[in-house]
């Protein structure tokens, strides 16, 4: 076959055209291929049995069931939204409840002062063992009384006693009646334990009372807020303290 030939015949080819579409399916859109009708009659013979069922759930529903949640839901824009109840507080009450709160913070701070108190006067403020060691100056008025200065001559005590910072009976007291108290190093050391542990918990104590502090008055400036008089804040708050505001003065009646 020639080229010539070829081409004739190409030019009496008629261009391939789809079946037209009728009119009064014109709204439906373009015709679909095989496949698309299969997969679009698949999807609706679903939705189809979906609704039958919902309809068998319908019929087998009984009309005096109710629960809340018909009340408090309904559909926006197609999303199904369950209404969140309003909590119906006054200012009034806003105030009443933090007050409430204070008295409840302010007793327990109270109390946890009282023991510090009683712990305080348990321990009457002895060193701990392990703390940093006081110093005890003397003074002399020569070089040489300071290289001959005898610190268990001046206490009036017998050297070994000379280490302690109280129960430090004097030769004269000794003399009369015998050491009171546990000496042996053992006893002594399991008392230092007992005296570290008491302190550490009055150490704990006291930073629990300067923590419901701040949260008493947090909670306090909290409740000013609520008044409606023009405030500006002065400083941020902080772990170690509250917001502080300067209110705008106003004479009372």
């Amino acid at each position: 076959m020639s080229a010539a030939f070829r081409k004739a015949a190409k030019a009496r080819q008629r261009p391939h055209r789809e079946r037209a579409q009728p009119a009064a399916r014109t709204k439906l859109g373009l015709l679909e291929k095989k496949k698309d009708y299969r997969l679009r009659a698949h999807d609706y013979h679903k939705k189809q049995n979906a609704l039958r069922e919902l309809q068998k759930k319908a019929l087998d529903k009984n009309p005096d069931e109710f629960y809340f949640k018909m009340i408090r839901a309904e559909v926006k824009d197609g999303v199904h939204v369950v209404k969140q109840p309003k909590d119906e507080i006054t200012p009034e009450q806003v105030k009443l409840m933090r007050t409430q709160d204070i008295k409840y913070v302010e007793m327990k701070r109270v109390a946890e002062a009282k023991k510090i108190e009683r712990l305080k006067a348990e321990l009457h403020l002895l060193d701990a063992a392990g703390s940093s060691a006081r110093r005890h100056l003397f003074f002399v008025d020569t070089e040489r009384e300071a290289k001959e200065f005898d610190i268990a001559a001046h206490l009036d005590t017998l050297p070994e006693l000379v280490d302690r910072v109280y129960n430090r009976p004097t030769i004269a007291t000794l003399q009369r009646e015998a050491v009171k108290g546990p000496t042996d190093p053992v006893h002594l050391k399991k008392l230092a334990q007992q005296r570290k542990n008491q302190y550490d918990l009055l150490r704990q104590r006291i930073e629990r009372e300067k923590a419901m502090f701040v949260i008493s008055q947090k909670i306090q400036t909290r409740k000013d807020l609520l008044d409606k008089t023009h405030k500006v804040k002065v400083k941020k708050e902080t772990t170690t303290g509250p917001a502080i505001y300067k209110f705008k003065f106003q004479r009372k009646r």
